[in-house]
């Protein structure tokens, strides 16, 4: 094992030791720096040389089956590899910067999924999220950006439905996050046909009961979702909105009728991850602390139900409507004053 490879093998390990989300290797002027996503700090760990850099992103590139001669345009890879006797699937993406390739690193434990007790800062949103279960169709869409745990809570939910209901589950995702045995699992391949819209076709004649569909990205996708839901099926998917109220919007953006969405929404949860206070530490955490706690952050939902829902369908076709649900803010501000989370997340 060369030096490369050594470095690669011990950054890697103290990523997944310190349940980092993300590995950066950022180029300088004169040098590069490794650091790590741990919660919402980014750690700088490693200051490497230029050259060294170079010959680590071409390492990892290697790896992950991307080109290594192509240093001029943003690359996608990926790979499973075993890190202190942990499966870890890695997500690689390059992006060329004007020193050398930027590389980051989206890192997935392969461990098993946390009930929705233990990802959810209040048992009540969690009771709430299960009832959907009890659904034989409907559209249940989790709203919120990047990270902010959507997937783990709709594989919580799947979690829940394999074991307690003999029920057909099918996820079509890009890319495949959490590989679980039970549940039909596809990977969205656009050079090969299988877009999200696609796939969603082929998905329902396999006689499915539980779909879960990785994104909403474009009107068809959005379309074949819908008469999915409205068909006899329970449909998951995500949406990038900052709320839950503009779910709603979004819809409509992707042509689906104010009717079709009253038939067919079911509910729509906003999600944020939140940093819990530590018992521990007066402040910030250490990243030592934050290695040894064993639950370090967890899940807030806005959820869109029901009467609340119906209202608010209302008022986007234009009409009065008189509703009240429990918003992100009003779950911050519950988190605060119970005093499980920071003043600085809670303003």
């Amino acid at each position: 094992m060369n030096a490369v490879e050594q470095f690669a093998d011990t950054i890697m390990k103290e990523a997944c030791r310190l349940r980092a989300s993300d590995l950066h290797i950022v180029p300088r002027h004169e040098d590069a720096i490794v650091q790590l996503r741990i919660g919402k700090d980014l750690v700088t760990k490693r200051c490497i040389s230029k050259e060294f850099c170079e010959r680590l992103v071409s390492h990892f590139k290697f790896l992950a089956s991307m080109d290594i001669g192509e240093r001029r345009k943003p690359q996608n890879g990926s790979l499973q590899m075993k890190v202190d006797e942990e499966e870890v699937y890695l997500r690689l993406s390059t992006l060329p910067t004007i020193h050398h390739e930027s590389l980051v690193i989206r890192m997935h434990l392969q461990t098993a999924v946390p009930t929705l007790s233990h990802l959810s800062l209040f048992p009540s949103s969690a009771k709430t999220l299960l009832s959907f279960l009890h659904h034989s169709h409907g559209l249940i869409i989790f709203t919120g950006p990047t990270g902010s745990g959507k997937t783990t809570t709709m594989y919580a939910l799947l979690e829940v439905a394999k074991k307690e209901q003999t029920r057909r589950i099918v996820t079509l995702e890009d890319p495949v996050e959490k590989k679980k045995d039970g549940l039909l699992q596809i990977q969205i391949n656009e050079k090969a046909g299988i877009t999200y819209a696609t796939g969603l076709k082929a998905i329902l004649r396999h006689d499915p009961d539980i779909i879960l569909v990785g994104e909403i990205r474009d009107e068809e996708t959005a379309k074949v979702a819908v008469r999915a839901s409205l068909t006899g099926h329970l449909v998951m998917t995500t949406l990038h909105t900052n709320d839950a109220k503009s779910a709603v919007l979004r819809l409509m953006d992707y042509g689906i009728t104010l009717q079709e969405i009253e038939q067919s929404l079911l509910a729509v949860a906003a999600q944020r991850l939140v940093e819990l206070k530590c018992p521990f530490c007066k402040g910030k955490c250490s990243p030592l602390c934050k290695k040894m706690r064993h639950v370090r952050r967890a899940s807030i939902y806005e959820l869109l139900y029901g009467y609340e829902l119906k209202e608010v369908i209302r008022e986007a076709d234009g009409k009065q409507a008189v509703y009240q649900y429990t918003t992100l803010q009003d779950e911050l501000r519950k988190g605060y004053a119970l005093g499980f989370i920071e003043e600085d997340i809670y303003v």
